[in-house]
């Protein structure tokens, strides 16, 4: 043995184990046991985007123009959103590195930089949407600011004492199955089940109203489901997790459900907030303050509105955790320094830091009085719109890198479908961008 080669970390031997467990389960032919293991990353990168920005925005659709459109969109988005994380977690189990430290040795410290900084302003202002969608929830029940504020970072900071990744992932998915509220909502509404087929067999065209709100809408629900945080938090997790090219199947299908679940409560969403439209057609400004819980207890009943406000805190709550963890993730990694939960807070200082000081800044933010809620929520996925484009190109790129990826390399259908989505997104972007920019300089009436 070279006893002058590199020793094993800690977080190298935390893997190992993990991946003892895997290899016993396999050759035991424990096949539930061996998708259980394997479970995680692309369950809480969907559930995870399935955040209190992202319900919001549902409901505001849903609200404002019903479900003709929005509901079969939001399956399409969602399995759009499959094709960009099958692809975060296959580079990630053949390579065993994040995207940010990936990006960074292939294409240099400017690309690498660029999209670590894309990444964390990008992420403060979600996690600010984050704390918020906590705070509507909360004000429901006459809760304030600073415990929205508290329990947001308490969460943090509770969840990084466990020393492991697999503890910290099943914390944060034991909280994400709460994301199921917003279907017990949904059904309790009483919907009416001939419009949702219609909704899904038809497919209605896009509604007709103001050019600016629907644009507002459209590129919100797009970054409601796709955001440059998933790709960083689930490439870097899979490696974190210990996942190789013998999993590809299971993580798959671990996305696959995830984004199965995520389309179904983001309807469920979309369905609860539709009452408000059936109901005088509620307008997006008017929900401020305790926003759609109070609006669906007034007009669907309390125990509606009492779901979707702790639905709206269970989403806050997990993205808070998912999303600081991306951030901390692309910061150790273009760094250069430890960046695992399965590192000891010593060991990953700037790690650990990243994760408690993002959540602690967010935080504070919602404490400012007067800020306008919803229009954070909507704006942070317009914001995660925009950027997402250079974040998939760079994605595609590594997927399709012969000698990082050898024969697990894009195929031609998948790498025609990321075309398509990057296409799709940017059109999207550009468009609410160019609008509103014609409007600010009185080009054309807003």
């Amino acid at each position: 043995m070279d006893t002058n080669g590199p020793s094993l970390t800690r977080e190298d031997v935390a893997r190992s184990s993990d991946r003892a467990r895997v290899s016993r389960a396999r050759r035991s032919g424990k096949r539930h046991h061996l998708v259980w293991l394997l479970t995680g990353p692309g369950l809480l990168a969907m559930l995870g985007e399935n955040d209190g920005p992202s319900m919001v925005s549902y409901a505001a659709d849903g609200a404002s123009y019903g479900t003709g459109f929005f509901l079969p969109f939001i399956v399409v988005l969602f399995a759009m959103a499959y094709i960009c994380q099958e692809m975060a977690m296959r580079v990630g189990a053949v390579t065993h590195r994040g995207y940010g430290e990936l990006v960074l040795q292939r294409y240099g410290r400017l690309w690498g930089w660029f999209g670590a900084v894309d990444l964390v302003l990008t992420n403060l202002v979600t996690l600010v949407s984050e704390f918020v969608a906590i705070r509507v929830g909360l004000a429901f029940f006459g809760l304030g600011a600073p415990v929205a504020a508290g329990l947001g970072v308490l969460l943090v900071v509770l969840t990084l004492t466990g020393g492991r990744y697999r503890r910290w992932e099943r914390i944060v998915l034991g909280l994400a199955m709460f994301n199921g509220l917003f279907l017990v909502a949904a059904i309790m509404v009483h919907p009416d089940p001939g419009a949702i087929g219609e909704a899904f067999a038809t497919w209605s065209p896009l509604p007709t109203g103001g050019l600016t709100t629907l644009l507002l809408l459209l590129t919100a629900t797009i970054g409601a489901t796709v955001t440059p945080w998933m790709i960083f938090f689930q490439q870097s997790a899979s490696a974190d997790k210990g996942i190789t090219h013998h999993d590809l199947k299971h993580g798959r299908l671990d996305t696959a459900v995830g984004a199965g679940l995520a389309a179904v409560f983001g309807c469920a969403a979309l369905i609860a907030g539709a009452v408000l439209f059936t109901h005088g057609g509620e307008a997006i400004q008017g929900l401020a303050g305790a926003g759609f819980p109070a609006a669906l207890s007034a007009v669907a009943g309390t125990p509606v509105g009492t779901l979707f406000a702790l639905g709206l805190i269970e989403a806050g709550a997990v993205a808070i955790l998912t999303i600081s963890a991306s951030t901390a993730y692309a910061a150790g990694e273009c760094i250069g320094v430890p960046a695992s939960f399965n590192s000891s807070h010593r060991g990953a200082a700037l790690f650990y830091g990243v994760n408690v000081t993002t959540a602690l800044i967010s935080a504070a933010v919602i404490l400012i009085p007067g800020a306008p809620l919803l229009a954070i929520a909507l704006n942070a996925n317009v914001l995660a719109t925009v950027l997402l484009p250079v974040t998939l190109l760079f994605l595609m790129m590594l997927a399709n890198d012969s000698e990082l990826m050898g024969k697990w390399a894009n195929r031609r259908v998948t790498n025609i479908l990321g075309t398509l989505v990057i296409v799709f997104i940017a059109l999207c972007a550009a468009a609410y961008g160019i609008i509103s920019f014609l409007q600010t300089i009185h080009l054309i009436p807003a």
